[in-house]
């Protein structure tokens, strides 16, 4: 069989990045260039691991990585193929789009809290952290820290999460395009008060997280709730409303895994997104609250990596690394005017931020013990998250539909038949169990709920578990 494709990279083992990871996405490269098209062939994973001399595991392990993101398919006996549905984004292609148009009550009365998807703070590494936060304090505060910093946060600690964002996230981002806020929700709120105005749409998932439409409505803006379905958003939906709004600014979005269904946007719906959002001259606002923790290959990376992508505002958190008290979020883009309003504005809210807290995370990240942290976090919440799956098929699996998230802290559940959830949510509440009722996620009826166990220990969970099953079945 012929093999157009001619190899033209090389592995680099010093660099960080695994070995597997630089080969998936150089075919990635390639693919989005046009040097591998829609259908070609890959080499198999022999010839390809004895031509660039490496164990044929890792070839294995990054066409694993392809197929997951869908940019390549596997035909049964015949090989590796470049996706044939993938609507790739060229340069010429987009200039082209651009010109057109009765149970017991849990543990003697304490209240289980199934949260939102909060991490456990039993595992956070709060000693080494007060450990570094007092050896900053105590070094650097007396004579440099106790003035007015720069109201976008510490500089090196800026370039450390650029670093972060380029080297895990791919992104191509510096400093001087980031900005650290307390917090995701400062982040969302500064956004909206500075890019939209009384009058301006916003495209949000429906169901979604309200508190962000809530910063984006406090702007004067006005929400267009679009469907999720298992491949995210709905593409076609958000066509047909920039055909009738002509003042749609931004588009909010959690693509990587949807809050609160988990589901990951698909490939081609986030190249078409992409196109869209250009074609339109409009901002993707990328809500990527949970990327840390991944039990798959790799996270899914943002939109905001994508190249061809014109305007951005990606927004991300460390409360969920480092401690879930730990208020330190971070929003990132190449908008240089938008920036400056920002900034701006954080001075008159809060002048800046909590710069020994970011150099004490600073100290955390450089000396290794977030990237420990998030390596024995990860183990934890995987075993957590097959002890949930495990116990939803025994209790569950008759009465509600669900799926095995490849990350995050939480489960979508869904009821085969409609519940009354004012009625189910109280009975829960009666047995100390309190669940987000779904009216939170949607301004329409959702039938469904967010079942999250990062915070929750195992036996609670399987007490839990087992009553609301139970209680589902009542109300039935």
């Amino acid at each position: 069989m012929l093999r157009p494709w001619k190899l033209e990279f090389e592995i680099d083992k010093k660099l960080d990045k695994a070995v597997y990871l630089q080969i998936a996405d150089t075919i990635i490269a390639d693919i989005r260039s046009g040097r591998l098209k829609p259908g070609d062939t890959l080499p198999g994973s022999r010839n390809l691991a004895t031509m660039l001399k490496i164990n044929r595991n890792t070839v294995v392990e990054a066409y694993q990585v392809l197929m997951n993101e869908e940019w390549v398919i596997s035909k049964e006996r015949k090989g590796i193929f470049v996706s044939d549905q993938l609507p790739v984004l060229h340069e010429n292609r987009t200039e082209r789009l651009s010109d057109a148009l009765d149970h017991p009550v849990i543990t003697h009365g304490a209240i289980v809290n199934f949260d939102d998807g909060h991490p456990d703070s039993k595992i956070a590494p709060v000693t080494e952290l007060a450990r570094a936060y007092r050896q900053i304090f105590g070094i650097k505060a007396k004579w440099q820290m106790m003035g007015y910093g720069d109201e976008h946060g510490d500089i090196e600690f800026r370039k450390m999460i650029s670093q972060m964002l380029n080297h895990q996230r791919g992104m191509q981002i510096n400093e001087q395009e980031i900005s650290i806020t307390r917090g995701s929700q400062m982040a969302m709120f500064l956004t909206a008060q500075s890019l939209l105005t009384s009058g301006d749409f916003v495209i949000v998932e429906d169901p979604g997280y309200q508190p962000a439409w809530q910063a984006f409505e406090y702007s004067g803006a006005q929400l267009l709730p679009v469907s999720v379905d298992e491949e995210g958003i709905n593409v076609q939906t958000i066509e047909k409303l920039l055909s009738l709004h002509k003042n749609i600014k931004a588009i909010y979005i959690t693509p990587h895994r949807q809050y609160p269904t988990m589901v990951t946007l698909s490939l081609s719906r986030r190249l078409r997104l992409i196109e869209l959002a250009n074609q339109h001259n409009i901002t993707i606002i990328e809500d990527d609250y949970d990327n840390e923790f991944h039990f798959g290959y790799r996270p899914i990376l943002p939109l905001s990596s994508f190249p061809e992508l014109n305007h951005y505002v990606y927004v991300g958190t460390l409360s969920k690394v480092v401690a879930p008290a730990l208020r330190i979020g971070y929003l990132a883009t190449k908008n240089q005017d938008l920036l400056q309003k920002i900034g701006s504005l954080r001075k008159i809210i809060d002048v800046h931020g909590d710069v020994i807290m970011e150099q004490a995370v600073l100290q955390l990240i450089k000396e290794g013990a977030v990237k420990k942290h998030i390596r024995k976090a990860t183990v934890h919440y995987k075993h957590k998250r097959d002890f949930v799956y495990s116990l939803l098929n025994k209790y569950m699996k008759d009465i509600a539909h669900f799926t095995l998230p490849e990350g995050g802290l939480a489960f979508w559940i869904v009821p085969k038949i409609t519940l009354d959830w004012d009625k189910a949510t109280a009975l829960l509440l009666e047995k100390n169990i309190k669940i987000i009722h779904p009216k939170q996620y949607s301004r329409n009826h959702v039938n469904g709920f967010r079942l999250s166990y990062g915070s929750v220990s195992e036996e609670q969970l399987e007490q839990s578990i087992q009553i609301i099953a139970e209680v589902f079945k009542q109300i039935s």
